[in-house]
This record gives structure tokens, C-alpha cells and sequence, in this order.
């Protein structure tokens, strides 16, 4: 019997991956430009996904996807590398022990943005988990 839904497996896997992340770009990014190794970090997450929709079948045609849908994934693809960049960069001068849970303030911001543009409902104890976030971050970052 599972116990826990689907999506909780996932968003596990991807704290997890997020930790290994943080944990090699550290190690990569020594000694190089963040932004070249920004650059070799998407050509790699390009060629794993391609290949992954390959051996699934999944890909679709372009014409096929909603402009609705375009539109979305290229300001979340923008997004996306903005926010590589600067952690990369955060990583490059600072501790990974401090810069990947600072990273994941983004949390409690996406908290603030599911509810103001996606109509999400603020629970409690979705609250208190972003409230325990900041206040981590506020830790690390003031001592």
C-alpha cells in the first residue's frame, strides 16, 4: 500500500536532484565562468530530456502545443535561466551550505505567487511551512 500520493515521490526526487545540483555545480563551477557552466549545464538537461522523450515516445509536434502553453513555458524557460545564473554564480562565491537553502526561498515565493496570480488558498500549514522557510533563510543569511 503506498501511503503517499504520486506527486510527493516526485517533488522528493526533485529535492533530492535539487541537492545533488547544488552539490556538483559547487564542485563544477570552481574555476570557471558561472555562466559558461550555466551554458554546459542546459546543453546536458537538453540532451537527458531529449532523449528521455525518445526512449518514451513522447515527443509532439510544435504546432500541436497551445500558443497559451508556448507562451508559459518560454517566460517559465527565461525564468529558468535567470535563476541558473545567479544561483551558479552564488554558488561560485559563497557555500553550498548556505546558497541552496537560501535558493529555496523560492518556496515561500512561489507560496505568494500561487495564490496572487493562480488563486490558490493559503492553509495553515502551508503557512507556517513558508513562514519556517523565510525564517531559516533569515538565519543563514543575517548569522
Amino acid at each position: 500500500m503506498n501511503l503517499l500520493p504520486s506527486w510527493v515521490w516526485f517533488a522528493l526526487g526533485s529535492a533530492f536532484f535539487a541537492a545533488l545540483t547544488a552539490l556538483f555545480g559547487k564542485l563544477g563551477v570552481a574555476g570557471m565562468n558561472s555562466n559558461m557552466a550555466t551554458f554546459i549545464r542546459t546543453i546536458v538537461i537538453l540532451l537527458v530530456t531529449a532523449a528521455i522523450l525518445s526512449l518514451r515516445a513522447e515527443w509532439q509536434k510544435p504546432n500541436a502545443i497551445s500558443s497559451y502553453s508556448w507562451l508559459f513555458l518560454v517566460l517559465s524557460g527565461i525564468a529558468t535561466g535567470l535563476s541558473w545564473l545567479c544561483y551558479y554564480r552564488a554558488l561560485q562565491l559563497g557555500p553550498v551550505s548556505k546558497v541552496a537553502p537560501i535558493d529555496k526561498l523560492s518556496v515561500a515565493f512561489a507560496i505568494v505567487l500561487g495564490i496572487v496570480f493562480v488563486g490558490e488558498k493559503l492553509t495553515w500549514p502551508v503557512a507556517l511551512g513558508g513562514s519556517l522557510i523565510v525564517a531559516g533563510s533569515i538565519v543563514i543569511i543575517v548569522f
